[in-house]
């Protein structure tokens, strides 16, 4: 992708604002390429949580990015900050697909896609406003940063069927945990290289390996071999931090033909 600096050179073309809906989805947000907006099921659960998606409609041809969107691209950003009785929101992720543009690999979406996003109430029995400013890189032969704000007050129609039946959806592209037979482990490696070895049902050819840089590391594209039968997946380590976190991890996405799963690694 292009770089970070040609991004933030184009962020005037990609700012703007959404206005507020009356209702359980804010409006739609326009730019150069493609619309976003955000839906949310309406009503918290019992953990006092809105569930809901930021819904990435891209044009043909347009692209966006994974969580890690490699060296020079730009993840989905929120900030709820002045939103009211929201305490926080995470954003959770369908599995990626790797693309190569020339300039890198990285990882992203290259086709509409709905990122689900959780929202938690800081009192889960008051009323609660989503006032989120959202920031993402959307790419064709150049990539430009989309931002923008977007205001939903859930309470306001928290029966929306059409609302909740996307959010719904999009929980259900997202992979399933890893378990044992269906998901990586880490062999030794050292300083420079991340190794793990896949387990997952059906032919390897399509099978990849997507970590994701927290906590100052940065990767790599995955280099590909077979040892003992099983896929290893090689992953030059290209930063990380002066001491090893003992706290969390890494996340991943195992995609195959049979399906994706997605865990945590700890630090190498």
């Amino acid at each position: 992708m292009q770089s970070l600096k040609v991004l933030l050179l184009s962020a005037a073309v990609g700012c703007g604002t959404g206005l507020p809906a009356a209702a359980s989805s804010s409006t739609w947000y326009n730019s150069e390429g493609g619309r976003v907006r955000l839906v949310t099921s309406g009503k918290p659960d019992e953990a006092g949580r809105i569930h809901g998606v930021l819904d990435i409609a891209l044009k043909p041809g347009w692209k966006t990015y994974w969580r890690d969107p490699g060296d020079a691209g730009v993840p989905p950003q929120i900030d709820i900050s002045a939103s009211t009785n929201i305490a926080n929101a995470t954003f959770s992720f369908p599995p990626p697909q790797r693309h190569d543009d020339g300039y890198g690999k990285w990882a992203g979406y290259d086709h509409p896609v709905s990122l689900p996003v959780r929202f938690t109430l800081s009192a889960p029995n008051e009323p609660a406003v989503i006032d989120a400013d959202i920031f993402l890189g959307i790419c064709e032969t150049i990539c430009i940063p989309l931002q923008t704000k977007l205001t939903i007050d859930p309470g306001s129609d928290p029966d929306n069927a059409e609302d909740a039946a996307l959010v719904k959806a999009a929980l259900a592209t997202l992979p399933a945990p890893a378990r044992p037979d269906f998901g990586v482990n880490i062999l030794p490696g050292d300083r420079e290289t991340l190794i793990v070895e896949a387990s997952f049902p059906g032919s390897p050819e399509a099978a990849d390996f997507f970590v994701a840089g927290e906590r100052d590391y940065m990767f790599g594209v995955p280099a590909r071999s077979e040892k003992d039968g099983k896929l290893v997946f090689a992953v030059p380590i290209l930063d990380r931090p002066t001491t090893t976190p003992t706290d969390g991890g890494l996340y991943y996405t195992l995609t195959t033909a049979a399906g994706a799963v997605e865990g945590l690694l700890p630090f190498p």
